[in-house]
């Protein structure tokens, strides 16, 4: 039970900071700010993946406490991204690159579909 509510902490912590950013006033037609709370995201689960493998420096609680909680609720792109590097670095070649063509066009194709329905 404290496992989700740790994840349910970090979730709205997450959240919540993705929203502040969010508030920077900035006026250009590219996505600057997603794409760097993407950035943001992607470094900072990837820090705590190279944490995770010294385990005196935190806990399995605090772990699923920012990776799963505050890196999730401020980004999913975060574990994407963890998860197709992870495959590349094992040597799953293939396998990670047709997970990133996957989930990209995937997601795509989800917000097509879910904005088209609602139009319908």
């Amino acid at each position: 039970m404290i496992e989700f509510l740790l994840v349910g902490l970090g979730g709205a912590i997450g959240a919540m900071l993705r929203y502040g950013i969010t508030l920077i006033p900035i006026k250009y037609d590219f996505p600057y700010i997603t794409l760097l709370i993407n950035f943001i995201g992607a470094l900072a689960i990837g820090m705590l993946a190279a944490l995770a493998t010294k385990q005196t420096l935190l806990s399995d609680h605090c772990l699923l406490l920012l990776k799963s909680g505050v890196c999730g609720g401020f980004t999913t792109f975060s574990t994407f991204s963890l998860e197709a590097l992870t495959l590349l670095e094992q040597h799953k070649i293939q396998t990670g690159i047709a997970y990133i063509l996957t989930s990209v066009l995937l997601c795509l194709l989800g917000v097509y579909m879910g904005k088209h329905f609602i139009h319908a």
